[in-house]
């Protein structure tokens, strides 16, 4: 096997150069790319809300919907991904979730709006296509940095997004369109995106270095008689991780949900400062989630999953102290800093998790994936009922859910993550 056919031993995030570096630019491009189509609606919410006549309870069913299908989704897509492959996988998607996103403009009420936007959620499972192409395309010693740039950098749509869509809107309605029709047509812009990069996916990517998962059939077989969700299932680590990512990706995914509407609400700010800030959280992004995979790699070389583990437990714990006082704080400016300092914590602690993640199970490395992935969108999910509750402030919810998060910190820390035979290897699904 040639050099080209093997995992790359360096992340040159400059390069194009090798199927390796196409595949991670192009993955993480992709999941960017799908943050505008799950979230292009969340800093277009206060507008929604009007046209339609939402009340609370109505938008925090919407916030649920948004995350609900993802769950499933998830675990399904990280399935496919040891069968059918991410590069089939993520063309289907990214074809398939690109209508939902254009259609979602036809809504008329609340009803039809919740079912478009659980439509939507689907997306969301890009995450782990993304996650499992870059574990397989870069070598174990530098995997959770590969992962942690190719998610963060994805992340950084959702912040991009809040700054964005308030952009396109004003757009349209610079062009003539009331309110009511511009952000319906602001909508169409990220569905077309979806659609080009279904394109180039299918295009410019491959299965593994070696090849597509058809050009190499005995390593396919393999895949799909020991890759089984079961044994991914029986592994109390992956569970572990799966609390462990929706107390941070989860909490990620609602903040991106409600910050907009929460720092209009609770603070005044315009629907154009409101998206800045929330975009603030997203954007950090850019080095914060990639900040996690680096520490997380350098403690694995030196300490090993252990030390893995106690790192993770430790951003998770200095994570729910900052939302707690997020949530309790009524100064926009202390709000602001508490916002940057969780969110600093949070994104390290999603890219600490996805640098243990491919050292759990290799054989059943998309189904681990998954089912960690889907996690996050559970802890979303829990964390969209508080927001929901009528005898719940949006404050209170987030003061709870900063006690959550320590309390998970806690679990993280008393879990062993290091096996018997803790041995660095190739992922199997890089050889033929």
């Amino acid at each position: 096997m040639t050099t080209s056919q093997k995992p790359l031993q360096k992340l040159s995030i400059f390069s194009l150069k090798g199927i390796q570096m196409r595949t991670f630019h192009l993955s993480w491009l992709a999941f960017f790319m799908c943050f505008f189509g799950w979230f292009g609606l969340a800093p277009l919410m206060k507008i929604v809300k009007d046209d339609l006549g939402l009340d609370k309870g109505q938008i925090g069913n919407i916030i649920i919907s948004s995350v609900a299908a993802t769950v499933i989704a998830r675990v399904l897509v990280g399935r496919l991904c040891d069968t059918w492959g991410p590069r089939k996988t993520y063309t289907a998607l990214l074809a398939i979730c690109a209508l939902p996103v254009m259609a979602v403009g036809l809504s008329y009420n609340y009803e039809t709006f919740l079912l478009f936007r659980l439509a939507i959620g689907v997306i969301g499972a890009s995450f782990v296509i993304t996650q499992y192409h870059t574990s397989v395309m870069f070598d174990p010693k530098i995997v959770g940095t590969a992962n942690a740039v190719s998610g963060g950098w994805g992340n950084l749509g959702g912040g991009v997004t809040n700054m964005v869509m308030p952009l396109i809107f004003a757009g349209f309605v610079g062009l003539g369109y009331l309110p009511a029709a511009a952000w319906r047509l602001a909508m169409v812009v990220p569905g077309v995106l979806l659609l080009v990069m279904a394109v180039l996916y299918w295009r410019f990517t491959k299965d593994t270095p070696a090849g597509n998962f058809e050009d190499l059939p005995a390593r396919s077989a393999k895949a799909t008689k020991e890759g089984s969700l079961r044994e991914a299932a029986r592994d109390p680590r992956t569970w572990i991780l799966f609390l462990a990512y929706g107390a941070c990706f989860g909490i990620e995914v609602t903040f991106d949900n409600v910050a907009a509407l929460f720092f209009a609400e609770k603070f005044g700010a315009s629907l154009t400062l409101a998206g800045l800030l929330a975009g603030a959280f997203g954007f950090m992004n850019i080095f914060a989630r990639a900040l996690g995979g680096m520490l997380a790699d350098h403690v694995g070389n030196r300490f090993g999953m252990a030390g893995k583990g106690w790192l993770l437990a430790g951003l998770l714990v200095l994570e729910g102290a900052g939302i707690a006082i997020f949530g309790l704080t009524d100064n926009l400016t202390m709000a602001i800093i508490s916002m940057i300092i969780f969110a600093l914590f949070l994104k390290m602690a999603n890219g600490t998790t996805y640098a243990i993640v491919p050292f759990v199970n290799r054989k059943a490395l998309g189904s681990v994936s998954g089912i960690v992935g889907a996690g996050g969108n559970v802890g979303a999910v829990l964390a969209g009922f508080l927001f929901k509750s009528s005898s719940l402030t949006y404050s209170d919810a987030f003061m709870y859910i900063g006690l959550a998060v320590v309390l998970v910190g806690g679990i993280v820390a008393v879990t062993r993550f290091t096996t018997k035979k803790e041995v660095i290897e190739e992922p199997e699904l890089a050889v033929a």
